[in-house]
């Protein structure tokens, strides 16, 4: 009996992850006990990377319905909202951690290359690339090794893909020491009338493979992003893709070429199972099925098994089926970009997705069995509150010692990697790259590109503070979705929708999944405060490091918010950076006594374990609205938010671009440490020419918002309550080189 045909029992499906009721299961919808092909098949597409099957009931909870959805969540490659003017932005973020910590390099460049793969299969171009990235202590020499394989691999795709990146964040935290988390979002534009669906359609319309050939490359990888992280990972090496930028710019081109046509019923990207993927989700998503002949299938190497045809995740491949009659059109695009394009099967009326090899049918199964939302499994585990969110209410901020000498310790807290430039790492990545990039030399809280042909701008950001949320799941992850807005509303936009990823350690430990279900509760409540509906996005569990002693430590809850808005009037752009000396200098916003998670208390003081920082969601949302419309009536010249590192490091931020300095004052109402380095939410620091400060403060005070003059802009020097913390020279050479020390030779 050959492999693909022979019968696959109990054992073999544990050892591919599968529970044993999910094989009672597949034995139930086959009607018959499974070949070893198509336990292979089950065994990805019910992994937890594709079928999100402990994720899935918590994430319909979240709002998925706006004013400008174009799609709803799921179904299609990516969100796709309507900005105006006949265009559409396509958006998506996506996790390649565990790649990413057993091969950094190749692990962050394909993560790059799937996510793109995901826009432009969706008739859209690229426009602009961001990142966010968790690793461990940046002393350790593994971090060290992982950051310069990381960044390098973003970098050496996204550089030579010919597409800015515009916008990101780093963290560094021992929970990520050995688990990094590489998140990559990739945002493009496209004619709202040429969307190319990823559904397929037409029973008797060809399918064709289209991109490099097929290889052994990253075979079972999704099954090894479902799964801990050991000691024993490096033997899953192969699973790891490997990219090639220039092969997926060709994809890109032609596919852009093929939008311009109606030749297309359906495209979809090649990226977690490969091929068992793109057929089954074509299929179920059209409500059709498919015979898929592997043998016409290009591959790299000869005698290639079914079940390495069906699970190989060779990069820069496209499914595509194509209107019957239309193949030399289609066929000579691709020829024109000097791309294989074969024709491996045909639609069928469904429902089932056949599988054959030199005419032997190998597998034969349901599509929609396979599924998210179809017929993968769904289940709600088990969860309760960990110890440490009690512990933490008990932390309070009268048990920290007023500190003896504030100056050295904000230069201290500048220097914080958490905090200090990420220069090393954004000047290796090309934001220049397509002329649309608007804040290279201007500054602002988030990205912004230019669209051009219309007076509009996107405005782009990914946030998440993995702290806060460790300390207080549903408020850290509210705070996760405001900052964003607030990064976005202080450049000059109005928040649109969000995406998210969201990294978190093994869902069947029970304090893990307490705050999984804590984080969705708290994006809810937020995205339906700003009316940024959830377009989609994904879920990475099992981000856990097992130590040398057996015990398994979870990285902290991570869900990433990347999210996009629109600026209607490009003049209407605000940037983060002081302008002029003699500037008004204003806190809007409320401040506290608050330290709670604070990179001082954390990393300074030395406190691990406190409640999330001080936030009020309606205050925030009053904030933005207020500051939003300070920006739209010309009456602040520059604007940035109270984040990491809390107010002192918003003021160094803003000083450095045009090198200049402040003078402030500090209330005797709050303690001084908390004021300046503690991180309450909802506060920006705006600056306000003298000439307009009564018409800046009766738009604040009709808004009733909080108000606070702290002082004045000056030449360089950095004063604080009339003591002289160093200027704005010495600021800048801790802040921009802290980073990039760890990495010098010699």
């Amino acid at each position: 009996m050959s492999a693909a045909t022979q019968l696959a029992t109990l054992e073999q499906a544990r050892e591919m992850g599968l529970l044993p009721e999910e094989f009672e299961k597949i034995k139930e919808i086959l009607g018959r006990t499974p070949n070893f092909t198509e336990m292979c098949v089950y065994s990805v597409m019910w992994s937890e990377h594709c079928s999100y099957k402990n994720s899935i009931k918590w994430l319909k909870t979240l709002p998925k319905d706006g004013p400008h959805m174009l799609v709803k969540a799921g179904e299609e490659n990516a969100g796709l909202v309507d900005i105006g003017d006949g265009l559409g932005c396509a958006f998506k973020i996506e996790s390649h951690n565990h790649p990413s910590a057993i091969e950094p390099y190749q692990g962050a460049a394909t993560g790059v290359g799937g996510i793109n793969r995901d826009i432009f299969t969706m008739g859209a171009r690229p426009v602009a690339l961001l990142n966010s990235l968790r690793f461990g202590e940046l002393s350790h020499p593994k971090t060290q090794w992982l950051v310069e394989g990381v960044v390098k691999g973003i970098g050496d795709y996204g550089n030579a893909f010919g597409i800015p990146t515009v916008s990101g964040e780093v963290y560094f935290d021992p929970s990520y020491q050995v688990n990094p988390l590489v998140n990559a979002m990739s945002v493009g534009l496209i004619d709202s009338k040429k969307i190319i669906s990823a559904k397929a359609s037409g029973v008797g319309n060809p399918v064709f493979i289209v991109g490099s050939a097929t290889g052994k490359d990253g075979i079972k990888g999704a099954s090894f992003a479902s799964k801990v992280i050991t000691e024993e990972s490096a033997k899953d090496l192969p699973s790891v893709q490997v990219g090639d930028p220039f092969q997926e710019k060709l994809l890109l081109e032609a596919t852009m070429e093929l939008a311009e046509t109606d030749a297309i019923r359906g495209m979809q990207d090649m990226g977690a199972a490969g091929i068992t993927c793109s057929t089954s989700e074509m299929s179920a998503g059209g409500k059709v099925g498919m015979d898929i002949h592997l043998d016409k299938v290009p591959t790299r190497q000869q005698g290639m098994l079914p079940f390495e045809i069906l699970l190989s995740e060779s990069q820069e491949r496209m499914l595509v089926v194509i209107e019957k009659g239309r193949e030399a059109e289609v066929i000579a695009i691709f020829e024109k970009w000097d791309l294989h394009a074969a024709e491996i099967g045909v639609v069928t009326e469904g429902p089932m997705v056949r599988y054959y090899m030199h005419d032997e049918l190998v597998s034969e199964i349901p599509a929609e069995s396979l599924v998210l939302g179809g017929g993968a499994p769904q289940y709600e585990r088990e969860y309760k509150e960990p110890a440490y969110f009690a512990a933490s209410k008990e932390f309070s901020i009268d048990a920290v010692a007023l500190p003896q000498d504030y100056v050295s310790i904000a230069k201290q807290l500048i220097g914080l990697p958490n905090v200090a430039s990420k220069r090393w790492i954004f000047e290796q990545y090309d934001s220049m790259v397509g002329t649309a990039t608007m804040t290279t030399n201007r500054p602002s809280d988030a990205g912004v590109v230019n669209i051009k042909g219309t007076n509009k701008a996107l405005i782009l950001t990914v946030d998440c503070n993995g702290r806060y949320v460790n300390a207080d799941p549903e408020v850290g992850t509210m705070i996760a979705v405001s900052e964003a807005a607030r990064n976005i509303v202080c450049s000059g936009g109005q928040p649109s929708a969000i995406t998210n990823c969201l990294n978190f350690g093994n869902p069947y430990i029970p304090e893990v999944y307490w705050q999984f279900v804590g984080a969705i509760k708290g994006m809810s409540t937020a995205c339906r405060k700003f009316q940024t509906p959830v377009t989609g996005g994904n879920v990475s569990f099992y981000n856990q490091t097992v130590n040398e002693d057996g015990s398994s430590v979870p990285v902290f809850p991570t869900p990433t918010i990347g999210m996009i808005g629109v600026m209607e009037d490009k003049s209407h752009h605000m940037s983060l950076d002081f302008k002029y000396k003699g500037d008004l200098i204003y806190l809007l916003g409320e401040p506290q006594d608050d330290l709670n998670s604070s990179e001082y208390l954390y990393n300074i003081v030395g406190i691990k374990n406190s409640p999330a920082p001080h936030f009020d969601l309606e205050k925030e949302y009053a904030l933005q609205s207020t500051v939003l419309l300070l920006i739209k009536q010309n009456l602040i010249n520059a604007a940035h938010d109270v984040s990491d590192g809390g107010l002192w490091t918003t003021l160094v931020e803003m000083s450095i671009p045009s090198q200049l300095g402040f003078d402030i004052e500090t209330p005797l109402e709050f303690r001084k440490d908390a004021f300046l380095f503690g991180e309450s939410q909802s506060r920006v620091v705006v600056t306000v020419n003298e000439d307009v400060r009564d018409e800046f403060l009766d738009v604040v005070f009709e808004n009733n918002l909080p108000v606070m003059m702290l002082g004045h802009v000056t030449k360089g020097r950095m004063t604080v309550d009339e003591i002289n913390f160093g200027d704005v020279v010495e600021m800048t050479d801790i802040y921009r080189n802290a980073i990039g020390q760890y990495f010098q030779k010699g």
